[in-house]
């Protein structure tokens, strides 16, 4: 049995991975953290999420129940994940991490701490998603340099961060197999008189409404055709599903940092 924590229970995501865990063979929620100062401190996890009492009590502090849990899963922000990264390991536990939206110096420290625990670090646990990288790699090989690439994505109105996770990195896929640097080449977003386009770009562009879940689609752009690679989410239940099974092929695993393609085998499949 995994014995698996959550941060940022009380959160949207945070309610879903519980019910999820709930759900899953194998898998046990044995602790849940929100930040201090909120009301649910001290309520019942299980109770916060809907699937009824667990005896999991949801606290401030993720320091008080190292001794609790086999696996941290951080679909926070930033920061938070920042601080409960140098907690787990300190205390040498495992974590899965979803949150987007790292600078540069705390994605370098999430590598240099894989060294000593295992991290799987994702932009999108979905499994449809992790199938679509896949297709990307395929495309860009097929098309070379032959076609304009576009991105876009769209999320809902409280996302903090553009473009997403999950658009960065497909641009990074497509941008590898060009032989490509995408902070050379990217594009975000354009106004008044650009000019005319060069084929060597990577456009992204960003919609930020209502409660779109998440939606992902690069086009590959030629004379006379083009194909649309399309993900479409419907619900957090994907995503959370995708980082229980997670938290699950951690177990016994070594220090070491994986993502999604790992977990699901995709590496062994050539493009």
């Amino acid at each position: 049995m995994s014995k698996i924590a959550i941060t940022g229970a009380a959160g949207r995501m945070g309610r879903t991975l519980i019910e999820i865990i709930q759900q899953t063979p194998g898998a046990e929620l044995t602790g849940a953290v929100e930040r201090p100062g909120i009301s649910i401190i001290g309520a019942d996890a299980g109770e916060v999420a809907g699937v009824g009492a667990l005896g999991v009590k949801i606290v401030d502090n993720l320091e008080s129940i190292l001794a609790d849990f086999d696996v941290l899963v951080d679909f926070t922000i930033a920061d938070a994940t920042a601080v409960n990264l140098e907690v787990c390991a300190t205390a040498n536990k495992a974590m899965v991490i979803g949150t987007t939206g790292l600078s540069e110096a705390q994605t370098a420290r999430v590598r240099a701490l894989a060294q000593k625990m295992p991290i799987v670090f994702a932009p999108n646990y979905s499994v449809g998603v992790n199938a679509t990288f896949k297709l990307l790699e395929i495309a860009a090989q097929i098309f070379g340099d032959d076609v304009d690439i576009e991105i876009s994505e769209a999320h809902h109105r409280h996302k903090v961060d553009a473009p997403s996770g999950t658009a960065l990195k497909m641009g990074e896929i497509v941008a590898a197999e060009l032989d490509r640097d995408l902070s050379e080449v990217a594009v975000y977003g354009r106004e008044g008189i650009t000019g005319e386009r060069s084929r060597e770009t990577i456009g992204f562009s960003t919609v930020r409404a209502g409660d779109i879940i998440g939606e992902h689609t690069v086009m590959f752009a030629g004379a006379g055709e083009r194909l649309e690679i399309t993900h479409r989410a419907h619900s957090r239940s994907n995503f959370a599903q995708g980082a229980v099974r997670s938290a699950l092929w951690l177990e016994d695993r070594q220090a070491g940092l994986f993502d999604m393609q790992d977990v699901l085998g995709l590496k062994a499949i050539k493009a």
